[in-house]
């Protein structure tokens, strides 16, 4: 038995359960250093000092990876949210789940994340690791602290994705 996933295109409204959308291409910048660059605010809140947390800035080297799976596992983090933001424009794709003690798979979504897009996933998200379409980097804000916040669940049925 296996389950199929469609990849939809990454919409604020759609995604907002699992997070936020980070729209890097918008035009809702300011004028700042005396005329010498622009600047764009992107929507938090971010979740980092959660238990005495601390942020902490990765960059995440990603080699490409054929979006169809099958895919196995899920992560999540509890305690903090984690932001993913592409640093020369390259995709992914966010397979994402909602629940408590473990996903709720009947809430399981894939969204494609284009190079001007980032997302920032609420504390206790359910997730793939970073699903890179791109070779790339990828900017990562987390919350870290001596002891690791992150569960791991197996899935008993692989998850294929498949495109929209």
């Amino acid at each position: 038995m296996t389950r199929n996933v469609s990849i939809q295109p990454l919409q604020t409204e759609a995604f907002k359960a699992y997070g936020v959308v980070l729209n890097l291409g918008d035009s809702a910048t300011r004028v700042i250093n005396a005329g010498t660059s622009q600047r764009l605010d992107l929507p938090g809140p971010l979740a980092l000092y959660t238990e005495g947390g601390q942020p902490v800035l990765a960059v995440f080297r990603a080699r490409a990876q054929a979006p169809a799976g099958p895919w196995h596992m899920l992560e999540r983090h509890r305690l903090g949210s984690q932001t993913f933001v592409p640093l020369a424009g390259a995709r992914c794709v966010a397979l994402v789940a909602l629940g408590s003690n473990n996903p709720d798979l009947s809430t399981l979504a894939a969204f494609a994340v284009e190079g001007n897009q980032g997302i920032t996933l609420h504390p206790g998200t359910w997730h793939h690791p970073l699903l890179a379409r791109d070779d790339g980097d990828f900017l990562v804000i987390e919350r870290a602290d001596d002891v690791i916040d992150c569960d791991v669940v197996q899935l008993e049925t692989p998850v294929y994705l498949r495109e929209g």
